[in-house]
C-alpha cells in the first residue's frame, strides 16, 4: 500500500505511517496538474488545507481508495467526484473537540469574571485600582444552556457539571428527555429553555435552521437580564447587531464571541463598542494539541481503512455502493428529494424515520434508500458530518429509530414501486409522510404529502404552502409572488377535507429562489397556515 502526503503533517503523524510499514511519500506544494498525475499511483491521499483534491485531480483516480483531511472541513476535496469514483473521504472533526470546548469554557470564565477588561485596567497603570468596576459573577450554581448536543456540546456540558453548574440542553434532533445519564435535561421549546438560563453557549451548525436562533425578539423579550451569551459555533446563529443593542440597553449582561457572520467583521461593528464583551478571532480549534491531533488521526484513519477496512470520520458514501443500474438509480434520487422536503417540514425534532416500500425494485434498495433520505433529513439540523455510512450511528446516538417495512402491496389507490417515508417527532407531536414513485421516464414523482394527493417532479426552488381552503387564497398567493418578482413555474393544489373545514396544500416551483421577505409576506396573510421554501437539485 502506498500513501501520498500532500501537505505538511505533524511529525507524530508521519511516525505512525512509518511504524505501520506502509510506503509513503511526502510531496508538499503540488500544483493541480501535478497532483492529478500523481494520485493514481497511490492507495490513499492525506491533505490539510493546502492541497486541493479537485474534480480534475480525481477524474482519473487510478488505485486511489481513500482521502483523509487532517482537519474539520473538506472544502478542498471535491466530494461529488470522490463519491462517484468510490473514494472514501474522511476528516478528523473529533480531534478539535476538546480544544473547541475548552475555548468556549475559557470565554465563559473570562466574561463572567471580566478578565480582559481587568487585565487592560492593570496594564494602563492607574494610580489606584478600581476593583469594583470588575466585580464578576460566580458560575457555580448558575444554569447553563447548551444549544446543540453533539460532540462539542456534550463535552462542554460534562465540564460545566464538574464546575457545579446546572446544565440544560436544547437540540430538536435529540429525542430523549435527557442526556449524559440524566444529568442534562433536554428542553424541547427554545423560548422555555432560554427563559431559565444564566449562561447560553452555542454548538450547532450554520444554515437556515439555526440562523439568528438568538434574535432581537428573544434578546429583548425572553432573556434574563443577567444572561451571558457565548458563541463558539457559527456567526449567523446569533443576530450580532441585535446582540449589541441588547447589551447597550442592559437587556442582557454580557457576550463572548469567537465567530462572526463575516470574518473579520467590519471595522465599525457595534459589538466593538458594546459593554462587557469578549471577542476572539475564531480560535476555537487553535491549539498546538489540536493541530497535532488532526495529523495523527488522519494517519490513523488511513491505516485503519487500508489494513482493516475500518471507517473513521467518513464524510461521503465511501464503501456504500451507489452506482446502481439505470432502473434503480432514480429511486435513490427520489429518496434524497423526499428527505429534503421532510427536512423543512419537521421542525419539532425526530423520534422515528420509517420507510415503507412496495413493488419489485424499491424493496431491494431499502437500506440504501432509508439512509439516503435520513441523511438529507438530518444533515441541516446537526453539527456533525452526516452521510450514508454514519447516519444510522448518529441517529441512534440521538435516540432516533430508523425503521424499514416491506409492504406486500402499494397504498390504496396507487400502483407500482412506491416509497413512503414517515417522520414522527414522538411524544404525541407532529408527524409527516411523503409518498413517491418513479415513472417509466425515470423521473421521481411526489404523489402525496401527508393527506394531500398530487403528482409533481420535485426539483429546483420550491415552496410548500398550507392554507385554509377558502376563496381568494390562490390569487393572494399568486400576487404575493408577483409583487416579489418571483415567477411561478409550476404548481399543484390539493385539499384535505376535515370536520372543521378543508385545508389546502400548494406545492409550487419557482424560477428563482424565494426570498425571506416573500415567505414572511405569505405567512402574514390570515388564511396562510404555513409557507416553507426548499431548494432541490435540478432535474437530471
Amino acid at each position: 500500500m502506498r500513501i501520498l502526503v500532500a501537505d505538511k503533517l505533524a511529525e507524530e503523524g508521519l511516525e505512525l505511517l512509518k511504524r505501520s510499514g506502509m510506503e509513503f511519500d511526502v510531496k508538499v506544494g503540488l500544483k493541480e496538474d501535478e497532483l492529478a498525475a500523481a494520485v493514481g499511483s497511490y492507495d490513499a491521499l492525506i491533505v490539510r488545507s493546502g492541497a486541493k483534491a479537485t474534480a480534475k485531480v480525481l477524474a482519473n483516480p487510478g488505485r486511489l481508495k481513500a482521502i483523509a483531511r487532517a482537519g474539520v472541513g473538506v472544502d478542498n476535496i471535491h466530494l461529488e467526484t470522490a463519491t462517484a469514483k468510490g473514494i472514501l473521504v474522511m476528516n478528523t472533526a473529533e480531534a478539535s473537540t476538546l480544544s473547541t470546548a475548552e475555548h468556549a469554557l475559557a470565554l465563559m470564565y473570562a466574561l463572567a469574571r471580566k478578565i480582559p477588561a481587568a487585565d487592560a485596567h492593570v496594564k494602563s497603570g492607574p494610580a489606584k485600582w478600581e476593583k469594583t468596576r470588575f466585580e464578576g459573577t460566580q458560575l457555580a450554581g448558575k444554569t447553563l444552556g447548551v444549544v446543540g448536543l453533539g460532540r462539542i456540546g456534550k463535552t462542554v456540558a460534562v465540564r460545566a457539571l464538574a464546575m457545579e453548574m446546572n446544565v440544560l440542553g436544547f437540540d430538536p434532533f435529540v429525542s430523549t428527555p435527557s442526556v449524559l445519564d440524566g444529568r442534562v435535561k433536554v428542553i424541547k421549546d427554545f423560548d422555555e429553555f432560554l427563559a431559565q438560563l444564566d449562561v447560553i453557549t452555542f454548538h450547532v451548525p450554520g444554515g437556515a435552521g439555526t440562523r439568528h436562533l438568538l434574535n432581537r425578539e428573544r434578546l429583548f423579550g425572553k432573556c434574563k437580564p443577567n444572561l451571558l451569551v457565548i458563541n463558539d459555533a457559527r456567526g449567523e446563529v446569533v443576530d450580532e447587531f441585535a446582540l449589541a443593542d441588547a447589551l447597550k440597553e442592559g437587556k442582557i449582561a454580557g457576550a463572548a464571541i469567537d465567530v462572526f457572520a463575516k470574518e473579520p467583521p467590519q471595522q465599525d461593528h457595534p459589538l466593538f463598542t458594546a459593554p462587557n464583551v469578549v471577542l476572539t478571532p475564531h480560535l476555537g480549534a487553535s491549539t498546538e494539541e489540536a493541530q497535532t491531533a488532526v495529523s495523527v488521526q488522519a494517519c490513523e484513519a488511513i491505516i485503519a481503512y487500508l489494513t482493516r477496512g475500518e471507517i473513521r470520520g467518513a464524510v461521503n458514501a465511501g464503501g456504500i455502493k451507489l452506482d446502481l443500474p439505470p432502473d434503480e438509480a432514480p429511486f435513490a434520487d427520489l429518496a434524497r428529494r423526499i428527505g429534503m422536503l421532510l427536512s423543512v417540514l419537521c421542525e419539532g425534532g425526530v423520534k422515528t424515520i420509517t420507510l415503507r416500500a412496495s413493488g419489485q425494485r424499491a424493496p431491494k434498495l431499502m437500506n440504501t434508500i432509508l439512509r439516503l433520505a435520513a441523511v438529507e433529513l438530518l444533515d441541516p439540523h446537526i453539527d456533525e458530518p452526516v452521510n450514508v455510512i454514519n447516519v444510522e450511528h448518529l441517529a441512534k446516538g440521538r435516540g432516533i429509530e430508523m425503521v424499514q417495512v416491506q409492504e406486500p402491496a402499494p397504498p390504496a389507490g396507487l400502483v407500482g414501486d412506491i416509497l413512503g417515508i414517515r417522520v414522527d417527532s414522538g411524544n404525541g407531536g407532529e408527524s409527516h409522510r411523503i409518498l413517491g414513485t418513479v415513472y417509466a421516464d425515470g423521473l421521481p414523482r411526489i404523489l402525496r404529502i401527508d393527506n394531500w394527493a398530487m403528482d409533481m417532479v420535485p426539483e429546483g426552488n420550491m415552496v410548500i404552502v398550507k392554507n385554509k381552503d377558502m376563496p381568494g387564497v390562490i390569487g393572494t398567493v399568486g400576487s404575493t409572488f408577483g409583487d416579489a418578482g418571483v415567477n411561478i413555474a409550476d404548481m399543484v393544489i390539493s385539499r384535505d377535507i376535515k370536520p372543521d373545514g378543508a385545508v389546502a396544500l400548494m406545492l409550487i416551483k419557482t424560477d428563482s429562489k424565494p426570498t425571506e421577505a416573500l415567505l414572511t409576506s405569505l405567512q402574514s396573510r390570515p388564511a396562510i397556515l404555513m409557507a416553507k421554501a426548499v431548494e432541490l437539485p435540478a432535474r437530471k
